[in-house]
């Protein structure tokens, strides 16, 4: 028996006793009473124990020996800024900027809405709000005003702290007006905002409204004061997360303070093999919830450095950015979404810019966020000779459900497989009718009860609504929403959102199975398979795909290639017979294509514009290209 299968039966024969040995890594005010049990008709963890996280974060390693070591490292190819805080000093902004909090009367319990770019200030007022109580929620900078005011509507902030802009690399994003649009349009009034003012755009200031950050960090530091951390029940909420559904009243992922501090420490070393001092980046953005856990919290729990990236993996300068990033600071474990590997790959195929640069640090690379297919991590195999590791983790879970732990054993990988279950997860696969399949058999991914450390104990203000959409349909369960199956050697395979599984004359087919096979051409940089109404079989699928640069080929012969692959792969019952080239895909700004926005497009429903989309202009040039090719 390996490792990896020693650790994950000596959870599943003592759930309670390995996480309260994983607990033992986090400092503790007052010990719990129960390592997990139900609480208000919940299921908790570290049931009466006190903790705060921004001192597990800060000043713990501050007292320990890492006050020099670099903390946050700040790179912005936007602006050209590059800035480094050491633990130090990023508790002495922390402290004072919780001070700053205390002094605009935010106390224990109350909300703060943080609506801000990739820039240091976003962690440390993520980090104070953690010192002193109260609950942060961030909204992805940029997010259009009425999307930003049900979120204040849900989460009733005391208190809004935001940046004067975002900066995109050809253009300003201005927040300010957004953000008054949504005070506007929100029922809930907010009376107080915090406002960053970056020196690329500086704004004016509503009077009695909005209050300078610097202004008033000066003014604390210049009379010294500070803001120590705060007791908090185990239980008690460090964040409301709302996740991107644009319908009905939003949903906010609570995220508690103890099971959330012990399941991060516990993944860093585990699942992504990082110590204290080693350097980790996680390239996505605060907005999203990997921007939580391992931008923020989870490294600097860890004793590490993290990176804070404003910038795009392409075009800032070119597709050789994140390989400078990584020889620049010395990046030992590497996480991005596929998309961003996409884009490289399709800018520059060969990989000839990472020649350019040492990456002998680098160890390993890990992908989530989107389906990582096979064809792509393959050629992140080849290019950078490391492992890259595919893993399967939702907002509401907050850390990984399946991968590859490097951290206690390499497992050998299968392509197409995040690999298998995490100690805390013990996933089946069900039909619909809540029966267990056979192994290779496509079926609903579910999490046997109760959920780990770390995952959502509710959802904000909503414990029905959380019980229905999580737990109704399947008695014991977590539901995903993924489809997939198990095969015989334990290994998970994600095929779709139950969502995207088309009916094919009868056939449950997986569009994640014939986008793995559209991938697999040479030519072919990017792909989405959509299942669309057919009066005769119900549903047939069509394939979008984006192309190399530099591909001459003419595209008529690269649809029947891909037609004949789909026929060798998943045979005639799959019925595809259309591909279609497009310029580029629409996506959310976490790097999610858009497939049910594109489905409603080609069946010519009406459909809202997804809140989370990176660039409107993208479904128009879809709708134009369905047009031409005649499909509506």
């Amino acid at each position: 028996m390996g490792e990896y299968s020693k650790i994950y039966q000596s959870w599943k024969s003592e759930p309670l006793k390995f996480w309260a040995e994983a607990a033992q890594a986090i400092d503790w005010y007052k010990p719990w009473k129960k390592v997990q049990g139900e609480l208000d008709g919940l299921e908790r963890w570290y049931i009466g124990a006190q903790c705060n996280t921004s001192y597990n974060c800060l000043d713990r390693h501050v007292a320990g020996g890492r006050a020099e070591q670099t903390a946050l490292i700040y790179d912005s190819p936007v602006t050209g800024k590059k800035r480094q805080y050491s633990y130090a000093e990023l508790l002495k902004e922390v402290e004072t900027f919780a001070a700053v909090l205390e002094q605009s009367d935010v106390k224990k319990g109350d909300r703060v809405i943080l609506y801000m770019p990739m820039i240091p200030e976003a962690a440390i007022a993520m980090l104070a709000c953690s010192r002193i109580g109260a609950i942060h929620s961030v909204v992805f900078g940029g997010f259009a005003s009425p999307e930003l005011a049900t979120r204040i509507d849900d989460c009733r902030p005391n208190l809004i702290i935001a940046a004067s802009c975002g900066i995109e690399p050809n253009r300003i994003v201005e927040y300010k007006p957004l953000l008054d649009h949504a005070i506007e349009l929100a029922e809930h009034k907010v009376e107080k905002c915090i406002i960053y003012q970056r020196e690329e755009h500086v704004v004016a200031l509503n009077e009695g409204i909005d209050f300078d950050w610097q202004l008033l960090v000066d003014d604390a530091k210049d009379a010294g004061r500070k803001a120590e951390p705060v007791p908090l029940l185990a239980t008690d909420s460090l964040y409301i997360l709302y996740t991107s559904g644009t319908t009905g009243t939003p949903k906010g992922v609570v995220r508690d303070n103890g099971g959330h501090m012990v399941a991060l420490h516990w993944s860093m070393k585990a699942i992504y093999n990082i110590d204290a001092g080693d350097v980790f980046w996680a390239a996505s953005d605060v907005g999203w919830v990997v921007g939580h856990s391992y931008i923020v919290y989870g490294p600097l729990l860890a004793g590490a450095t993290t990176i804070m990236y404003e910038g795009k993996p392409v075009g800032t300068p070119d597709a050789g950015v994140f390989w400078r990033v990584i020889e620049e600071y010395g990046v030992k474990t590497f996480f991005t979404a596929p998309t961003a590997f996409r884009a490289i790959k399709k800018e520059d195929p060969e990989g000839k810019l990472i020649a350019d640069y040492d990456l002998s640090k680098l160890n390993a690379l890990y992908l989530a966020g989107e389906r990582a297919d096979p064809a792509t991590i393959k050629w992140a195999e080849q290019q950078l000779k490391i492992p890259v590791i595919d893993h399967w983790w939702q907002t509401e879970t907050g850390w990984a459900m399946v991968c590859n732990p490097l951290g206690i054993e390499k497992l050998p990988i299968k392509y197409g497989s995040p690999t298998k279950p995490i100690p805390g997860y013990d996933i089946v696969i069900l039909d619909d009718e809540g029966e267990k399949v056979e192994a290779g058999v496509t079926g609903n991914v579910l999490i046997k009860r109760p959920l780990p450390p770390g995952c959502l104990p509710t959802l904000w203000q909503a414990d029905t609504v959380f019980r229905q959409k999580y737990f109704e349909n399947f008695d014991g369960y977590y539901e995903t929403s993924d489809a997939g199956f198990i095969d015989d050697d334990g290994y998970l395979f994600i095929m779709a959102r139950t969502d995207d599984i088309i009916n094919v004359a009868g056939h449950r087919l997986s569009t994640g199975a014939m986008e793995e096979v559209l991938s697999a051409h040479n030519d072919v940089a990017e792909c989405a398979v959509i299942g669309i109404t057919d009066k005769l079989k119900g549903q047939m699928p069509i394939g979008l795909i984006i192309l190399n640069n530099g591909v001459t080929k003419d595209h008529a012969v690269i649809e029947g290639e891909c037609k004949q692959m789909m026929r060798d792969e998943i045979g005639p019952v799959a019925a595809y017979k259309t591909s279609i080239v497009v310029e580029r895909l629409p996506k959310t700004r976490s790097g999610k294509i858009l497939r049910a926005t594109m489905r409603k497009i080609a069946d010519g429903e009406d459909y809202k514009m997804p809140a989370t989309i990176d660039d409107p202009e993208i479904l128009t040039e879809i709708t134009d290209r369905f047009k031409h090719v005649g499909l509506i």
